[in-house]
């Protein structure tokens, strides 16, 4: 504050005007011409006279804003200057061009520069000298590097970079939208999309992201959320674009299936009337949970990241890698104050959902699959909404419901996501054939057909979990449960088809 305030002090000088003192103010913004004008006016001179200044030994004074401030004791005279005294042109330029370069060398320490310069040249010459490295030895070395990093990663030893966005490297990062609101369109839902997205049949290939974006913000707002939160609406939308630019462009794990499993979240606590039995917390939290649960999903699983050695995998010590990265991500975007849409939520409360979205996001680890639907199965005919780890247990199904859920929406939309997945599987074994790594036979584009990929999921994995949840909500059988068999007996009939061919 002072050096700013100093900047515009005036600058006071004094002059001798016929034997009387004269003081003269003016600003130091003030032009030359400027106090050129302010000084024959005070010492009574016309004013397109040329004059000049001098001190009581007769030194010349500069006429400029940096002119050296004096007392009443030691006047300034002003001077009117004859034609003959200024001499020709060339003199006056002159003597400009030398003041200008006396003015620049001050204010910008050419010499001081040259001289710091022409040392740190010879400090780190002497230092080249003294280590042994030329120049030439410097790039030789770095070359070499580079072959020995080429060489490690052909054998593979260099498999230790898994494409992540944040790595050990990235701890400080932040992950700020790189657009903000004004840029995000605002879409009116018709009645006829609300009514939609409340059910497993909603289509979600017919929707880009920006109106996606307004869904979501959408629901948040119909579950109540930004009201029992206390949200700043504004806050919401850049937490739902820092959530979109946050999820990759891979041909499954990408911010369309973040849509899908949240939709399906959102449909299902309509479906099965959630609000009447569980908190507003609850809500929060799977909702969070579900837009959250795969943040820089690099498109490599866990099997790849704990075989390959990444950096996920050394962070997390081979424990649900991805989750546990996907958790860290989303906690990074909402530490942002301008992403923070439980800033207004009181530390306990806090505590509470942040552990809330954790324990959900990481039970999406399907190497948890079994212990989590075991533990439900044991809780769900004698289960109580009103005790806490009988509800926690029944999100983690929940959450799992909605993210491989996709067979339960109609054939159209579900079958491309099937295209999708095993796109993203052959890129990872294809990968993991050319380092050498294991390869699951279900991800082996010489082995899985649609067919195959699909029928032991559903048989195994869906239809189980699904129906246990249906002994608890009843009201998704038809709904969800009854597409799940179709959908089984739908690619049970290309089996036989393509056996047939085949044989």
């Amino acid at each position: 504050m002072g050096s700013s305030s100093s900047s515009y002090a005036p600058q006071t000088i004094y002059l001798d005007v016929d034997g009387k003192v004269q003081k003269v103010v003016f600003s130091r913004h003030c032009s030359p011409c400027d106090i050129k004008e302010l000084l024959c006016s005070s010492s009574n001179i016309p004013r397109n006279t040329a004059i000049m200044v001098v001190d009581p030994e007769g030194a010349l004074v500069s006429i400029d804003p940096t002119m050296p401030t004096n007392s009443p004791n030691s006047l300034y005279k002003v001077i009117p200057v004859s034609t003959g005294q200024l001499g020709d042109k060339e003199d006056i330029f002159q003597n400009v061009l030398s003041q200008v370069a006396e003015q620049f060398s001050r204010a910008f320490r050419i010499n001081e520069l040259k001289t710091e310069v022409t040392n740190r040249l010879a400090m780190l010459e002497k230092r080249v000298e003294l280590e042994g490295l030329k120049v030439v030895e410097i790039e030789k070395c770095k070359n070499d590097l580079k072959k020995l990093r080429d060489e490690m990663t052909s054998r593979g030893g260099g498999r230790v970079n898994c494409p992540c966005k944040y790595n050990f490297s990235d701890d400080g990062k932040k992950v700020t939208p790189r657009r903000d609101v004004p840029n995000y369109p605002k879409y009116t839902l018709s009645q006829e999309t609300v009514e939609a997205l409340k059910k497993p049949t909603f289509d979600v290939w017919h929707w880009e992201h920006n109106e996606m974006l307004s869904c979501l913000e959408y629901m948040y707002h119909d579950l109540g959320l930004v009201k029992e939160f206390n949200m700043n609406p504004i806050t919401l939308k850049r937490w739902l674009l820092a959530i979109q630019e946050n999820y990759r462009n891979n041909p499954f794990h990408n911010f369309r299936h973040c849509f899908c499993v949240s939709q399906m979240m959102y449909g299902m606590i309509h479906l099965c009337n959630l609000q009447e039995k569980l908190t507003l917390t609850d809500m929060g939290i799977l909702m969070t949970a579900a837009v959250c649960h795969d943040l820089d999903h690099p498109g490599y699983n866990n099997t790849y990241q704990i075989n390959a050695r990444t950096e996920l995998a050394v962070r997390y010590n081979d424990i649900s890698p991805l989750e546990n990265h996907h958790c860290a991500v989303a906690f990074q975007i909402l530490s942002l104050p301008e992403c923070n849409i439980f800033a207004n939520v009181d530390l306990e409360a806090f505590k509470q959902i942040r552990q809330g979205i954790i324990t959900l996001i990481l039970a999406t680890d399907m190497a948890r699959h079994g212990e989590i639907l075991d533990s439900f199965k044991q809780k769900v005919d004698n289960f109580d909404f009103t005790n806490e780890e009988h509800v926690t247990c029944l999100k983690m199904v929940l959450i799992k419901c909605c993210d491989i859920s996709n067979e339960v929406r109609p054939t159209e939309v579900a079958e491309p996501w099937v295209d999708c997945l095993l796109e993203e599987y052959f890129m990872q074994s294809d990968r993991e054939k050319s380092e050498g790594l294991p390869v699951a036979p279900f991800m082996d584009r010489d082995k899985v057909t649609k067919p195959t990929a699909q029928i032991g999921f559903i048989k195994f994995v869906l239809i189980p979990m699904f129906e246990t949840v249906m002994k608890l909500f009843p009201q998704i059988e038809e709904i969800m449960v009854q597409p799940l068999r179709d959908s089984r007996d739908h690619y049970e009939e290309l089996k036989q088809i393509d056996d047939a061919m085949t044989e």
